[in-house]
């Protein structure tokens, strides 16, 4: 009697590896996995040529009909960068200055918005939640990205980032502005980039900053790396007179 080999055919370490998901979501591949993560939206932005992005964060709590809004403007700040920033491709020169979300909804949806307002591409780098965030419908499908893992989202906002605009926020909002500034005081980004936190009222009421300094925890120099606006314009202006560096259409 001939012996089977069913046994080896159906178990486990005879899957092809890239088909066998259960080796491939597991602890030893996790690096695998993080590079994934990477690759995939580096070559999606690449093929769009994206070279530089100006990205805005805020509550995804916000809603486009409060009286606050900061919902309004963030969509009217994404559209005056998306028309001015050099995000729509001028003379077939890589793409600068394009709107970089979080991809949700709140002030995330109103910034890929204001760039669909202007018919330029925008990008969504939303993150699996324990209550699944959905991608908003305005950030470019081509570029709206799903991830596991913080750390590699934060990567990718920051590695191509020209510049950051903060709306008010919560937790998640303080994370990714802290981020940035840390990044920038320890110089391991770029040095020039600005940052702009929208509606001074709303952030001087959150954080003394100045406590830092009193306490001798940062230096005076340090709360020079950002600075307030509380209009759309001002918001971009800010930003070109803290040295964004936008291309001649």
């Amino acid at each position: 009697m001939t012996q089977s080999n069913k046994p080896q055919m159906a178990a486990a370490a005879y899957r092809l590896p890239a088909m066998d998901m259960d080796f491939l979501l597991g602890d030893s591949t996790r690096g695998l996995r993080f590079q994934l993560e990477y690759q995939k939206a580096e070559e999606h932005l690449r093929k769009w040529g994206v070279a530089s992005t100006v990205i805005v964060f805020g509550s995804a709590r916000v809603k486009e009909t409060d009286a606050n809004g900061w919902y309004a403007s963030a969509r009217d700040f994404a559209r005056i960068c998306s028309e001015e920033g050099g995000a729509k491709l001028f003379n077939h020169k890589p793409r600068q200055n394009v709107i970089a979300t979080g991809g949700g909804p709140g002030i995330m949806e109103a910034a890929n918005r204001g760039a669909h307002d202007a018919g330029a591409p925008s990008i969504g780098f939303n993150i699996t939640l324990p209550q699944e965030q959905e991608p908003n419908p305005y950030s470019t499908p081509d570029l709206t990205f799903r991830f596991h893992y913080f750390a590699m989202r934060k990567m990718h906002f920051a590695i191509r980032a020209a510049a950051l605009v903060v709306f008010p926020g919560g937790f998640g909002t303080m994370d990714e502005l802290f981020e940035i500034l840390t990044l920038r005081q320890t110089g391991k980004m770029d040095g020039t980039l600005p940052v702009v936190l929208y509606d001074s009222a709303y952030w001087k009421g959150l954080i003394n900053f100045g406590k830092f300094v009193e306490a001798g925890m940062v230096n005076a120099v340090d709360l020079e790396l950002f600075g307030y606006a509380d209009s759309p314009r001002d918001a971009w202006d800010q930003l070109v007179r803290r040295g964004l560096r936008v291309p001649q259409s």
